[in-house]
């Protein structure tokens, strides 16, 4: 299991198929959540630095989808597709991610929202289907380091939200 952040979960059956990255952002809980769950804030942060998104396609229940484009810094285009396996407001959400519906190399991801004081650790864990995939994703497409990126890009999101609400 490739973990990060404090408090790692004990290890589980699937632990050598996953990536676990945890984030403790200053923002409340129910607005960490609804930033994962429009697409008016999802194409604001989602991806790691560098990186933007094109929506083609979102609609957020269980069964729906959301078809995007993930746009590199380098120009390289990334075909992107995830559906929602569970929706729990504002505490957890399952997905599957793969570069499309027929995707065999789709992997499973839950995110919890557990408040934390005023703030809100989010932990996303996800399962390859195989170790080989999870070794592939964290070792070629550096999996680990672009989910640290993506959770501080939503943190830095957040964070705007909360002070624009102060200061108004």
């Amino acid at each position: 299991m490739a973990t990060t952040g404090r408090d790692a979960p004990a290890q589980s059956a699937t632990a050598d198929r996953e990536i676990v990255i945890s984030r403790v952002i200053s923002a409340p809980r129910e607005l960490v959540f609804e930033a994962f769950t429009e697409v008016r804030h999802l194409t604001r942060w989602w991806g790691p630095e560098g990186f933007s998104t094109t929506t083609r396609a979102f609609e957020f229940r269980v069964g729906g989808e959301w078809d995007f484009v993930m746009h590199g810094p380098d120009g390289t285009d990334y075909q992107e597709w995830i559906t929602w396996a569970e929706i729990a407001p504002p505490e957890r959400i399952a997905l599957l991610h793969g570069e499309s519906r027929d995707d065999p190399n789709a992997f499973e991801s839950v995110l919890t929202f557990e408040p934390e004081g005023a703030a809100t650790r989010i932990e996303m864990r996800t399962v390859f289907v195989t170790r080989e995939q999870r070794d592939e994703a964290v070792e070629k497409y550096h999996a680990i380091e672009g989910g640290q990126q993506t959770l501080s890009n939503l943190a830095a999101y957040v964070t705007e939200i909360v002070q624009k609400v102060i200061e108004d």
